[in-house]
């Protein structure tokens, strides 16, 4: 029966779902395209206007070079999506570039990508959305100024749907994928049929503005006009992350997954490749002007106008005559780019969690939560991207500057270890049809390595101002990973069963310790409980903090006939467990073959204000001791009648049924007795010293 407190949780993410239920959440190709490919589509909204603001640099002049950049652009991510489709068939397990690097290059090259993808993820969360939020304000200028706090509210809504698990984000997401697809195409389709057909004039709102160069830009040539048109393809290359999502999340698939996975990918590619040349052609078409400094560079703009953004601008234009098309692009642009960071929620938790089961990260991201999503590593993924957005105030165009170095090192990494994947079998296969194939797909790997290298190159060369910050971020995130492993390696050594007599040879005796404070049904039941373990000594122990308190319960002791020993520990200063711990320690010195047994009684109370009227002694002793070797702690709960949380239930009159209204049997015999020593109380120990202070509950 759930818990009230469990109510919001299954409000938000909905039932629990039995493990046997993971393959009905696996993904058909009309689901997993816009789960996995959402990325890379969404990025067609930005790519083309960072290659425009780039080139705004020089002014007009470089403007024209545009579409032959948004061609180069275009081969590379074909390359990049034929090369994948070799890695999906011959790593399907879902750890894509840091499986691929892991095996071929080893574990460090591994850990290269895994940083480098985690980044990539994160930044992918707070681009889109941010992104997202800029498209929407560009449609809404009454929101500006809530920039931030709007993304991260968008942020916290896509973790709760990802939350709710895989396949039910995937349906919600798949509309607003498909809508945006639609609404892109639909209006580069419009502008053709437009301009070609009815030879009509479509002017952006910008085209009347005359664009000038920055200062010190006025007359670039050679040397310097060929790096801006470098850093301009760069800036252009942001059109391929989300690419390598499809490949580690391949068992999100549904069988043949390599095959469906191959599929989605090439699917992905064309779509989004006819998108992104349609936007520049119309760029072009319509004449948008773009500018690092509006006030500065658009000369005619005045001093009070916003720079919408190109999409914006270029719907603005193309829907002139037909104002529903342009609120229909700008609504689908702001949903799919806030959508794609849903992208990254599919692909860093799935990474999370083969690099937790490979001991790099905590093991906590490995399970899986409620719905058989890693809940944790969507949680992780959230906040991370939060503080990224916070930290750049929401602002899309100095986050994509991060974007791009860690997608482009795992690029480079994945294909280069693909490249050795292929001469390693080659060696050894000798069908000559087989041979022909892979020696194929080999010659895909080693032309997709040449171009992400090239781009690696141009990126580092020309945004190494920016890249630093997430290349800061990968080795922060190599170190701890390294860090990680080698404390599970380290804790691993210590757990092994080894042959030495110190681990195999039983202890000497045990010592069982009771802790008291005053002969209550907590402390009697600790009492019996240390007995009926039959340890080789057993005594109890109460700390004399007062003397008055002390005597009565030397008294009662007495007056009780019982046959445990008590021995009374002083306490100058009353300090309750200082004398504890130097007592045990003591023990433990005179006998260190031996092990002690510390019997802690313990209130469980059933409300959390009820926790502050009472003294949590029962922790601080557990935490102690907890680190003290050859010490064992046992906790003695004592339930109180608030922590009973079910009322009893009426009686059955079917023949045979439990009759479960009968009243049940008292406290005193009842046994509930947690070993752990950070088992869940109430906190107080019944039992010990310090809680004779409130004798009176």
């Amino acid at each position: 029966m759930p818990m009230p407190t469990d109510l919001p949780k299954r409000i938000l993410i909905g039932r629990a779902l039995r493990s046997d239920k993971l393959g009905e959440t696996l993904l058909p190709k009309r689901i997993a395209l816009p789960v996995f490919a959402s990325d890379a589509l969404s990025s067609v909204a930005y790519a083309p206007e960072e290659i425009l603001l780039t080139l705004s640099l020089a002014g007009a002049s470089a403007i024209h070079f545009s579409w032959q950049i948004g061609v180069v652009v275009a081969i590379v991510m074909l390359a990049v999506v034929a090369s994948y489709r070799q890695n999906v068939h011959a790593y399907p397990s879902g750890g894509g570039d840091y499986e691929v690097a892991t095996v071929n290059h080893g574990p460090n090259s591994g850990l290269v990508v895994a940083s480098a993808l985690m980044v990539d993820y994160i930044l992918t969360v707070a681009v889109s959305t941010t992104s997202g939020v800029a498209n929407v304000v560009s449609a809404v200028p009454s929101l500006r100024g809530h920039e931030l706090t709007l993304s991260v509210v968008v942020v916290i809504l896509l973790m709760g749907m990802n939350l709710r698990g895989v396949r039910e984000s995937g349906s919600a997401f798949a509309v607003p994928t498909y809508a945006f697809m639609v609404g892109v195409i639909g209006m580069v389709v419009y502008g053709v049929v437009r301009h070609f057909g009815f030879g009509q004039e479509m002017p952006a709102e910008s085209a009347g503005f005359h664009l000038e160069a920055t200062a010190g830009n006025e007359s670039l040539a050679g040397f310097a006009m060929v790096f801006l048109l470098l850093k301009a393809f760069s800036s252009g290359c942001a059109a391929l992350t989300g690419v390598e999502a499809i490949s580690n999340g391949v068992p999100a698939f549904r069988k043949p997954k390599s095959k469906n996975a191959a599929t989605t990918l090439l699917m992905m590619a064309s779509i989004a490749v006819v998108m992104f040349m349609g936007i520049i052609w119309l760029a072009r078409l319509t004449g948008v002007q773009m500018a690092e400094e509006p006030a500065e560079q658009l000369i005619g703009a005045g001093s009070d106008y916003h720079q919408k953004t190109a999409l914006a601008q270029i719907s603005e234009a193309v829907f002139s005559n037909f104002t529903p098309g342009f609120y229909f692009v700008a609504a689908v642009t702001g949903l799919i780019l806030v959508l794609a960071a849903n992208t990254a929620f599919n692909g860093f938790p799935v990474l999370g969690s083969i690099l937790a089961q490979d001991r790099y990260l905590p093991r906590q991201l490995h399970t899986r939560g409620d719905r058989l999503a890693f809940s944790n590593g969507i949680i992780l993924l959230a906040l991370a991207a939060i503080l990224f957005i916070i930290a750049f105030d929401a602002d899309p165009t100095r986050l994509i500057q991060l974007y791009i170095v860690g997608v482009f090192v795992s690029f480079n990494m994945s294909q280069s270890g693909m490249i050795r994947h292929w001469t390693r079998l080659l060696r050894s296969e000798t069908d000559p049809a087989k041979r022909r194939h892979m020696q194929r797909s080999r010659a895909i790997n080693t032309f997709g390595l040449v171009m992400t290298m090239a781009v690696l190159i141009v990126v580092l060369a020309t945004k190494i101002s920016h890249a630093w910050i997430a290349i800061a971020a990968m080795v922060v995130l190599f170190v701890m990973m390294k860090a990680i492993r080698r404390h599970y390696d380290r804790v691993s050594h210590e757990l092994v069963a080894a042959e030495e007599p110190d681990d195999v040879v039983l202890p000497t005796r045990v010592h069982a310790i009771v802790l008291v404070s005053k002969l209550h049904k907590p402390a009697l039941r600790a009492l019996a409980y240390a007995r009926l373990a039959r340890a080789h000594t057993l005594e109890a122990v109460t700390v004399n903090v007062d003397p008055a308190d002390t005597a009565a319960l030397r008294q009662e002791w007495d007056e009780r006939g019982i046959e445990v020993p008590l021995k009374v520990l002083d306490s100058p200063f009353r300090e309750i467990t200082g004398p504890v711990l130097d007592y045990v320690k003591n023990l433990r010195r005179s006998s260190p073959r031996d092990v002690v047994s510390v019997y802690i009684p313990e209130y469980v109370v059933g409300h959390w204000y009820e926790h502050l009227l009472h003294n949590q002694s029962a922790l601080r002793l557990k935490g102690r001791l907890l680190f003290k070797p050859g010490v064992m702690v046992t906790s003695v709960p004592w339930q109180l009648e608030s922590s009973e949380r079910r009322k009893p239930q009426k009686a059955w009159s079917a023949p045979g049924a439990v009759r479960r209204g009968e009243p049940r049997a008292p406290k005193a015999v009842k046994s509930n007795v947690s070993a752990s020593p950070d088992a869940p109380s109430g906190g107080e120990a019944a039992g010990s010293a310090d809680s004779s202070k409130d004798s009176s509950q």
